[in-house]
C-alpha cells in the first residue's frame, strides 16, 4: 500500500475539484461485461488528472461497495462473471493492471434491526438480514447526467407483511468536484467522494414505538486501522439544530495520513423533502472489532479474497429515532446520509455570512464600550475646562 503517494495523487485531485478546476471524469457502468440484470453490480469509475478511484456497488449478497484507488488513468475494472455467481468467487474482480493498485478497502451493510424499548429494557424484533433481500434491477434507476443510482430492495420472505407497501433502499450519487448538497442534510463533497442514503419507505414497524438501526462493517487490509471521530460545532448554518459531525477514518498504522472515510451528520429524516421539523435523533454505537465471520458478500469475497476474516473487519450500529420512536410511526418515513471517499474528510468552516454576523455581533459591544469610554472622557475634560478659580 503507498499511502503516501495516494494522498499526494489525492491532494492534486483535490485541487482541480476546487471552483472552476476540471475535477473528475466520472462515469457509471451496469454490470460491465453482463448482459443480464438479474444481478446488480455498478462500477463509478472517477478519473483525475493522475488516478484513477473505482467504486464497486453492488446488492449480490449484502449490499456492498469496494473502494479502490488506483496510481493509473487507464485502470480498469475487470469481472469473471462466471467465478463471480458460483459458490466460490475469489479473485473474480480485480482492477487491472493490479499493480496500480495504491489502496483497497470495503463496507458492507449487512442488517436492519427493529427495536422498542418498554420499562428501560430494549426488546430486538427477528433481524431483517440484508443477504436476504430481493433487489430490483439497477438499470432502470441509472442517470448518468446526475450520477445517480438506486438499489432497492424487499425481503425474500416476509411473514410480518411489514414489506408490503414499503421497500428499502440504497441511493448513490457520484461527484464530478467539489461542492454542497442543496437537501439536508446538505453534506459538503469534493471529486473524492461519493454519496450514499439510506431509506426506509413505507414499512410497516412491527411494534408501537418501534425504532430501526443498521449494521455497517467494513473490510480493510493489514496495516491499517480505523478510528471513530466526533467533531462538534457551534455552527449549523447548513444543518439547522445539528451540531455533531461524525466520521469513521481509516489511517495508516504507521503513521498519522488518513486513506478513507465514511462521514455523516448526527442526524436522519423523516420527510421525501427534509426540513428542520422532519429531523430524526440518530446515535452511533462505538466502533467495535467483529469476532464474527463477514456475511456473505460476493464482490468483497470476489477482490479479497476467501482469506477475507474478522481480522481486517470492524463493525458500528447507527440507530435512528428518539425515545418514543414516533417521528418515523406517523410518517413511516426514513433518510440517512453519508459520504464515502479516499484522504481526509471534508471539514465545514464558517461560511462569510456567518463570519460577518459573528463579527457584528461581536464587534458592535467592544465598538459601543469604546464610544462610551471616549463620551466620558470628553464630558469629563470639558468639565475641567470650563472650571474657574474663585481667587
Amino acid at each position: 500500500m503507498a499511502a503516501p503517494l495516494l494522498l499526494l495523487l489525492l491532494a492534486g485531485s483535490g485541487r482541480a475539484a476546487a471552483p472552476g478546476g476540471s475535477g473528475r471524469q466520472v462515469s457509471m457502468q451496469y454490470n460491465p461485461g453482463w448482459n443480464s440484470s438479474s444481478v446488480n453490480l455498478l462500477h463509478v469509475r472517477a478519473v483525475g488528472p493522475s488516478d484513477t478511484l473505482h467504486y464497486v456497488w453492488s446488492s449480490i449478497g449484502a449490499p456492498a461497495v469496494l473502494l479502490v484507488a488506483s496510481g493509473s488513468r487507464s485502470s480498469s475494472l475487470r469481472v469473471n462473471w462466471t467465478r463471480l455467481l458460483s459458490p466460490a468467487p475469489a479473485g473474480a474482480i480485480w482492477i487491472d493492471p493490479p499493480s496500480s493498485v495504491l489502496y483497497s478497502a470495503a463496507v458492507v451493510f449487512t442488517k436492519v434491526f427493529e427495536y422498542s424499548e418498554a420499562q428501560q429494557a430494549e426488546f430486538f424484533y427477528p433481524t431483517y438480514d440484508l443477504s436476504d433481500f430481493s433487489w430490483g434491477s439497477v438499470n432502470g434507476t441509472l442517470n448518468h447526467t446526475a450520477l445517480t443510482a438506486e438499489f432497492r430492495g424487499v425481503p425474500a420472505t416476509d411473514p410480518s407483511s411489514s414489506f408490503s407497501n414499503g421497500s428499502l433502499a440504497f441511493r448513490v450519487t457520484a461527484y464530478e468536484a467539489s461542492g454542497r448538497d442543496g437537501p439536508l442534510p446538505s453534506l459538503l463533497h469534493t471529486a473524492n467522494s461519493s454519496k450514499l442514503e439510506f431509506v426506509l419507505a413505507g414499512v410497516a414497524p412491527r411494534g408501537n414505538s418501534s425504532r430501526f438501526m443498521l449494521e455497517v462493517a467494513t473490510v480493510e487490509e493489514a496495516g491499517v486501522v480505523q478510528k471513530l471521530r466526533s467533531l462538534r460545532s457551534i455552527d449549523d448554518e447548513y444543518t439547522p439544530t445539528i451540531f455533531e459531525t461524525l466520521s469513521l477514518v481509516s489511517e495508516a498504522q504507521n503513521g498519522s495520513s488518513t486513506l478513507s472515510f465514511l462521514q455523516w451528520k448526527a442526524t436522519a429524516y423523516g420527510s421525501q423533502t427534509p426540513r428542520r421539523e422532519d429531523s430524526i435523533q440518530c446515535r452511533s454505537q462505538g466502533l467495535q472489532a467483529a469476532n464474527w465471520t463477514l456475511p456473505v458478500s460476493s464482490i468483497v469475497h470476489a477482490y479479497f479474497g476467501e482469506g477475507v476474516g474478522s481480522t481486517y473487519i470492524s463493525a458500528i450500529n447507527i440507530s435512528f429515532g428518539g425515545e418514543d420512536g414516533q417521528v418515523y410511526q406517523e410518517k413511516r418515513y426514513l433518510s440517512w446520509s453519508a459520504l464515502l471517499g479516499f484522504g481526509q474528510p471534508p471539514k465545514d468552516t464558517f461560511s462569510p455570512l456567518v463570519i460577518s454576523i459573528m463579527a457584528v455581533a461581536l464587534g458592535t459591544p467592544v465598538l459601543l464600550l469604546v464610544l462610551g469610554s471616549c463620551l466620558v472622557l470628553l464630558v469629563q475634560r470639558k468639565r475641567y475646562s470650563e472650571y474657574e478659580p474663585i481667587n
